[in-house]
């Protein structure tokens, strides 16, 4: 099965629909997203540049069976569709963060969140006589001061 997300003028995913092999083939028997992306028109009443194709199996540039990354990450409905760099993108969690091209990820102003320590992953590793976690060390984005906040959510 292909993926097809259907965008708005403004590049928004509006929905993902799923379309036949057989119904992507040209007169060679090669599978082509403009013959998707015709027949999607014709049965969907929407233009065919306006439906894009996605791969089910990529997500932060990576695909998970190791095969080919295809436009950055599988579109989800409320992504955005960029087409300079061929990236489908989630919405962007905090106004200060950047695009990241090559994860076709966001990332903080500053990098990436901050490791735990070793203490702090065996805490979180550790459960109580009930079975149940004692800690969860974390490390949350602080949008107003611009810094990686260390929290624990079990005290």
């Amino acid at each position: 099965m292909a993926h097809f997300a259907k965008i708005d003028e403004n590049n928004r995913v509006l929905a993902v629909l799923t379309l036949n092999n057989k119904d992507m083939l040209n007169a060679d028997g090669v599978e082509t997203e403009s013959v998707g992306q015709q027949y999607l028109e014709k049965h969907n009443n929407w233009p065919a540049y306006m439906w894009i194709q996605t791969s089910y199996n990529t997500s932060l540039n990576q695909h998970k069976l190791g095969g080919t990354p295809f436009r950055g990450n599988y579109a989800g409905i409320g992504y955005t569709w960029e087409e300079d760099n061929q990236i489908f993108w989630s919405k962007k969690p905090y106004a200060s963060w950047v695009k990241h091209i090559e994860s076709a990820s966001w990332k903080s102003p500053i990098g990436d969140a901050p490791t735990l320590t070793t203490e702090q992953q065996q805490q979180n590793d550790a459960l109580d006589l009930n079975g149940k976690r004692t800690n969860d060390w974390h490390y949350r984005w602080n949008e107003e001061t611009q810094k990686w906040d260390l929290i624990n959510s079990i005290v």
